[in-house]
């Protein structure tokens, strides 16, 4: 073979060896892969860049001096990865010879059995929804087999937004679910949630069981996901998937709000009894809750909270027994920590009217002031987002910003 030839081979082959180790280096350098390492801690508040080349706090910009609120003490950092790996729950022995125990309906005899399994492994991750400038992120409850109503919410408000307006970050949604109920199915539904999850890449998933007990479990597996991988976030909107919401009355509401205000807003509930019909969803035996009446809590419909405040959150969950209740028990949580939630008429989580058969709860005029309102189902949310988006006239616009 000439010189020249072998010459040309070696620099083709020089070149494609390159050109592979480029590629390589790339896909190595793509979010999606920095984010399997934990975040980096950041003391401070995310920056922006302004033209001029000099870092700005973003939440102060169009502050004064004297208008820029001083940053609250933030809590220490835990673990920067999700460190439970392997389920290693048992049975508590030591309830079974009480009497009272004994006196329990089966579903609490089985909650208080487990209650000390706190938190279990996670089935699908994606922590690079906490990648770049995220402003709001949107987290709906739901469960494996609900998959309509996860699509319904893709569609209308669960939308991403790439600026949530007036120079803030992103909106990103996520679905939080743990496994299906029944043994017999679970399978099954766990090979269709991972085809629906490689499609839209927005569920957070855990190994335990889903039912009405376990939503306190969703409540605080989300808070402690939120303080391992998403620190620095400004603003959480939490919600059930069978909500109407409205992002642009949400946005509206934050704008004028700080990520270290001891911010937990939505339809609170106060001096609320605990329930002791036996008929009831929400009944509690007395030896479950022995107090006359619950904290101030907000109704887990849909509420929004600061960053900086789920933080502590996190932590003070962390100080207190499970409760079969969600809502009441981040109520009990928000009283650890010397914080009451406040109410806002925007968030309507028994409806815009109490009474179910109000034409005020069909009432598109009324759905567009809104920022929540319980409950509709897929088709329902369906129709009424393209009803409140549409060429809507209505004789008076309600003020509830």
């Amino acid at each position: 073979m000439s010189l020249w030839k072998r010459t040309l081979y070696k620099s083709i082959g020089l070149a494609l060896a390159l050109l592979v180790a480029l590629t390589v280096f790339q896909r190595s350098l793509t979010p999606s892969h920095f984010l399997q390492e934990p975040l980096p801690v950041t003391p401070e508040p995310l920056k922006a860049q302004k033209p001029s080349g000099h870092l700005v706090n973003v939440n102060s910009f169009w502050k004064t001096p004297s208008e820029v609120v001083a940053p609250s003490p933030v809590a220490s950092r835990g673990p920067q990865v999700w460190d439970v790996t392997t389920t290693n729950c048992s049975a508590n022995p030591n309830l079974t010879h009480h009497s009272w125990f004994q006196s329990l309906e089966p579903n609490f005899r089985q909650f208080l059995t487990y209650r000390h399994c706190r938190y279990f492994p996670m089935l699908l991750n994606h922590p690079e929804k906490c990648a770049g400038n995220v402003y709001l992120m949107v987290v709906v409850k739901s469960v494996i087999t609900q998959h309509d109503r996860r699509e319904a919410i893709r569609q209308t408000w669960g939308q991403e937004w790439e600026s949530a307006g007036r120079g803030r970050g992103t909106v990103r949604t996520l679905f939080l679910l743990g496994t299906a109920s029944k043994q017999e199915e679970r399978a099954h539904y766990q090979q269709l949630l991972a085809y629906e999850d490689r499609l839209y890449g927005d569920i957070l998933q855990w190994d335990f069981l889903d039912s009405f007990f376990n939503l306190t479990l969703k409540e605080i597996h989300f808070l402690k996901w939120l303080d391992i991988y998403c620190p620095n976030i400004p603003f959480i909107f939490k919600g059930d998937d069978d909500v109407f919401v409205n992002p642009t009355n949400l946005l509206e509401f934050l704008a004028d709000r700080q990520p270290r205000e001891n911010l937990f807003v939505g339809d609170v509930l106060k001096h609320a009894q605990p329930i002791r019909r036996k008929d009831n969803k929400y009944y509690i035996p007395p030896v479950l809750y022995n107090k006359p009446s619950y904290p101030p809590y907000a109704g887990g419909g849909g509420f929004l909270m600061a960053g900086g405040l789920a933080r502590r959150l996190h932590h003070a969950c962390d100080t207190l027994e499970l409760y079969p209740i969600d809502d009441v028990f981040l109520g009990m949580c928000l009283e650890v920590l010397g914080v009451r939630p406040t109410g806002h008429e925007g968030f309507k989580t028994f409806g815009i009217s109490r009474n179910r058969a109000s034409r005020m709860n069909k009432e598109p005029c009324f759905f567009r002031s809104m920022l929540v309102v319980h409950k509709l189902l897929p088709t329902e949310l369906l129709a009424m987002w393209g009803l409140v988006h549409s060429n809507l006239t209505c004789s008076r616009k309600l003020q509830v910003l």
